[in-house]
């Protein structure tokens, strides 16, 4: 019984290792060279592992730019989620916490406009996209527990979805802001100040209607 389990727990960090390797390598390569310029066989030599180990970690170079950038996004997220903590206003919050997932896409445009296309058009079998969502869904949901919690500090039986509608608002503005981003239409300051009046006309709205009556 010991054997087995040594034998497993070999196999178990040979996998970690081999996933290791191929996640450096990939980030490298696409981070020196930009996704179109990036071939599989290139990150499988770098990581050596064979080119069949390779695609047992990801099914395809889209997925393999999707396992990078899903640890660059939930980074992104980490720092926003922190600097919103520090905020007292909903909007400029609420702005704090997009604002790194904007910068990171600045960092190389290529590489985030196939990110974006990877999570929205990418197969639905891939498991690194279906990581992807569920880091959007998350950011979802932080903007709209901001956003709840300013409501129920007016009006403590303010509802969850309505909270849950005006956070995909904020996200689609966000999302447009990343693609803006991406193609080198949001590098100056002024492009951060719409964002930041759209947001707070979505916020506006939403705590607006908690002074009208609830509907039947």
């Amino acid at each position: 019984m010991s054997g087995s389990t040594g034998a497993v727990g070999r196999r178990d960090r040979n996998m970690r290792d081999k996933r290791e390797r191929i996640f450096n390598a990939a980030a490298e390569l696409f981070a020196e060279r930009g996704f179109a310029a990036v071939s599989t066989q290139q990150v499988s030599e770098r990581a050596d592992v064979a080119a069949g180990t390779l695609f047992r970690y990801a099914s395809s170079k889209g997925e393999l730019l999707l396992m990078v950038y899903n640890d660059e996004f939930r980074d992104a997220l980490r720092i926003g989620e922190e600097r919103a903590g520090r905020e007292g206003d909903v909007v400029e919050a609420i702005v704090q916490l997009v604002l790194p997932i904007i910068a990171r896409v600045g960092v190389n445009p290529e590489n985030s406009q196939v990110f974006q296309r990877e999570l929205i058009f990418g197969p639905d079998t891939e498991q690194f996209r279906a990581e992807g969502l569920a880091i959007v869904a998350e950011l979802e949901a932080r903007i709209a527990s901001r956003l709840l919690q300013e409501a129920r500090a007016r009006r403590p039986q303010a509802d969850e979805h309505a909270a849950a509608l005006a956070s995909s608002g904020i996200f689609a503005i966000v999302h447009l802001a990343v693609v803006r981003s991406s193609m080198g239409a949001i590098a100056d300051t002024d492009a951060i100040d719409d964002l930041r009046v759209q947001i707070g006309q979505i916020v506006s709205g939403y705590l607006a209607t908690l002074a009208s009556p609830a509907a039947p």
